[in-house]
């Protein structure tokens, strides 16, 4: 690995993707220093060994220069959001991770740090792009002329311009990766910031054992989207970090499904059949999305490949044992 021996610190490492991410750079010989989160340890949801594990509020700029102290490398992962229901009616909690963004940045450039990682959302994308189920794949120049979601998608833009304003007159590198919906193990699953995977699998779950073989969809069922499963998000990640690429580019997998498919496959999985109730006032985000994975098979001669089928598997077992144990969802 091209950063083997480096020092790292990476910001929301008590969340989802930041804990696998923290193991995952340590397994390919990145000396991960510094673990942090907002949340108390308690919470998170996965810790590592060998970290120091630090609960900080990354708003406050003094916390941002205790993260990034003797630290080469920051992944900057840190951000608060949740499922299209959270993002619906959080609008400001959402705008306000830009001071998080903006300190660790301003933060990293004191502390003389060799290069930034910066994750962002395909909600960046112009919502007139994705008005048709039937969508064409959202290319990495469809952010602009500038439409995203409201709040969050606004947010993470004026973060990705901040990331390359303080390349060009810093010369801080930043590399920024525009996620698409991440799925997976060790994630929420309940409480309102789920997303669509997690919350089918929890759905089916629960329907599954109460004998009331019935489940509620967020909209008609029609929308589109793609999943990357979590492996495949630190994976490339990190491939994008090390990588020369001077510009956001996705990182999502390019298997297209509806709602209504995704449904089909944890019914397989589970090997039940619903009847399906289309809640049409619920938030349902954009008709359609999906990544365009042109510029990263050009870039990087990679994409993120695991099948939908294969990481639901993988997703519905784990929350099965969640609730089998009576463990809650994060």
């Amino acid at each position: 690995m091209r950063f083997e021996g480096e020092t790292a610190v990476v910001c929301g490492a008590g969340g989802f993707i930041g804990g696998h991410l923290v193991k995952s750079l340590i397994a390919d010989g990145v000396n991960v220093v510094r673990a942090v989160d907002i949340k108390s340890l308690d919470e998170w949801y996965q810790k590592t060994d060998g970290v120091e594990n630090l609960s900080l509020d990354l708003k406050d700029k003094a916390n941002c220069e205790i993260a990034t102290a003797d630290t080469s490398l920051v992944y900057q992962l840190a951000a608060d959001m949740g499922g299209m229901g959270f993002i619906e009616n959080n609008k400001a909690l959402c705008m306000l991770s830009v001071l998080t963004n903006t300190h660790m940045l301003m933060a990293a450039k004191d502390a003389g740090v060799k290069r930034f990682f910066y994750s962002s959302s395909a909600c960046v994308y112009n919502g007139e792009k994705q008005t048709n189920p039937d969508v064409v794949a959202l290319k990495e120049s469809d952010a602009y002329p500038a439409l995203p979601e409201d709040g969050y998608g606004w947010e993470k833009l004026f973060s990705e311009r901040m990331c390359r304003h303080f390349e060009e007159d810093y010369g801080l590198v930043c590399r920024v990766a525009r996620y698409h919906n991440v799925y997976g193990p060790e994630g929420t699953w309940d409480g309102g910031r789920e997303k669509a995977p997690a919350a089918m699998c929890r759905k089916v779950i629960e329907a599954k054992n109460s004998g009331k073989h019935e489940i509620n969809i967020w909209g008609d069922g029609k929308q589109t989207r793609s999943f990357m499963y979590i492996d495949d998000c630190v994976k490339g990640s990190q491939m994008i970090m090390e990588s020369d690429i001077d510009e956001p580019i996705n990182l999502g997998s390019s298997e297209l499904v509806t709602i209504n498919q995704l449904v089909d496959i944890v019914e397989d999985i589970a090997g039940v059949k619903l009847t399906r109730h289309y809640q049409l006032d619920a938030p349902k985000g954009v008709n359609g999305r999906n990544s365009d994975n042109t510029l990263i098979l050009e870039k990087l001669g990679w994409e993120p490949s695991i099948r939908l089928r294969d990481g639901m598997e993988r997703t519905y077992r784990w929350i099965e044992e969640q609730i089998a144990t009576g463990t809650k969802g994060k």
